[in-house]
């Protein structure tokens, strides 16, 4: 299983919401470039862009700190936020980043979204973010009628490979993820990378055992509760 440390870009700099919640954030580093050679020199391989401003905004903000954090050579960095026409993610793939993340626009335009990956396959996933069970667009802040577990369905149905998936109600908080949503989510025929409120060592075997291909661990590394050298340890079945 993958472990992909995040950042969270608002204004340039490293942050963390709690559970979506714009108005309760924490700010964490000045530097998104440090941020990221810190992770690598830890041991990460891969990492977990998003640019928040432009998910709530629509349209990308922190270009210059995700083209900072994609120099660093060693890292597979995916990128999510804002993502809505096919020029801005040509321009993500051209600065390094290795997979591009699409939300709202998934929703809002899923034929566009077929169109992205018939032409760029493996290298667009899915952002799908769930606040009671529905999918939320627009920075989590507007809910949708849409069940998120049938628009995963649907997901795989068209061939879309990677699925990042959040319970909105655990990110940020530090109390656990939902790992009944990632047992149901093993089901489906699409890779699942879990993300929200991942904070115990328990959760990253649990999730390991469940066959999910990745897993984002954020506030917990920047608040010292999980080490990062130790999650990818038992990620990788490497420690007791």
């Amino acid at each position: 299983m993958d472990i992909y440390p995040a950042i969270d870009l608002r204004g340039g700099k490293v942050v963390r919401l709690t559970r979506g919640d714009y108005d309760v954030m924490t700010t964490y580093s000045d530097s998104p470039l440090e941020t990221a050679r810190g992770f690598l020199n830890s041991g990460a391989t891969h990492l977990h862009v998003v640019d928040l401003d432009g998910a709530r905004e629509g349209a990308p903000r922190n270009r210059e700190a995700i083209a900072a954090a994609a120099s660093v050579g060693g890292l597979f960095v995916e990128v999510g936020g804002g993502i809505r026409t096919e020029a801005r993610i040509a321009d993500y793939l051209s600065l390094g980043v290795r997979r591009v993340i699409l939300g709202s626009a998934a929703v809002n335009n899923f034929p566009w979204l077929c169109e992205m990956v018939k032409k760029y396959g493996d290298a667009v996933a899915v952002g799908v973010d769930a606040k009671d069970g529905k999918v939320a667009i627009s920075g989590w802040e507007e809910k949708t009628t849409l069940d998120a577990m049938d628009f995963c369905r649907r997901l795989s149905d068209v061939g879309v490979s990677t699925v990042i998936y959040t319970d909105i109600s655990k990110d940020g908080a530090l109390s656990g993820t939902n790992l009944d949503a990632y047992r149901a989510l093993s089901e489906i025929d699409v890779d699942i990378i879990a993300s929200g409120g991942i904070s115990f060592e328990r959760e990253i075997t649990a999730l390991r055992d469940i066959g999910v291909s990745g897993a984002i661990v954020g506030k917990a590394i920047y608040e010292g509760l999980l080490s990062l050298p130790r999650v990818l340890a038992l990620a990788g079945g490497d420690a007791p």
